[in-house]
C-alpha cells in the first residue's frame, strides 16, 4: 500500500474557490483508491485545583511518648497547586472512491491528552488509525 499526503496532490492556490471537478480529476489522475481525512473537532482546556495537605515521613516506632513525638514532628505541608490539562479531539473518516461520490466506510474519533508536540501527536494518530483500520479489515 502506498500513501500520499493530500497537500502534495490536491493543490489549490490561496484565495481561489473550491472546485469539486478539479478534486475529482486529481483523485482519478493520481489513481487514488481511498482517502483518509482527519479534522480537529475540539480542543478542551481544563484547570483543576489540587489542595495541599500534610505529609508525614513514616517513623517505624512510637510505643512511647518520645517515639510518638518523633513520628509526628516531621510533618511537611505540600502547597496548593493548579493542574492544567489539554484534550484534543480528532475525527477521522475513511472513504473508498471507487464509486463516483466516494463512499464512507469507516469513521472514528480519538482523544489525545496533553500533546507536547503536534508532529508527535499526528504520527501516533496515524499509527493508531492504520492499526484500527487493519484490525477491522477495512484496509
Amino acid at each position: 500500500m502506498e500513501a500520499s499526503p493530500g497537500n502534495t496532490i490536491l493543490l489549490r492556490p490561496e484565495g481561489t474557490q473550491f472546485d469539486l471537478n478539479y478534486l475529482r480529476t486529481q483523485i482519478r489522475e493520481n489513481k487514488i483508491d481511498a482517502i483518509v481525512v482527519s479534522r480537529l473537532i475540539k480542543v478542551e482546556h481544563t484547570v483543576t485545583y489540587i489542595p495541599g495537605g500534610p505529609y508525614m515521613v513514616p517513623y517505624p516506632y512510637y510505643n512511647s511518648f518520645y517515639g510518638y513525638y518523633g513520628a509526628v514532628y516531621p510533618v511537611v505541608y505540600t502547597p496548593d497547586y493548579l493542574k492544567e490539562e489539554k484534550k484534543v479531539r480528532i475525527g477521522t473518516n475513511f472513504y473508498v472512491v471507487s464509486s463516483q461520490e466516494g463512499e464512507l466506510v469507516w469513521t472514528g474519533i480519538t482523544d489525545t491528552f496533553n500533546p507536547s508536540k503536534p508532529e508527535k501527536a499526528i504520527k501516533r494518530l496515524v499509527k493508531l488509525v492504520v492499526k484500527q483500520l487493519q484490525s477491522e479489515g477495512v484496509m
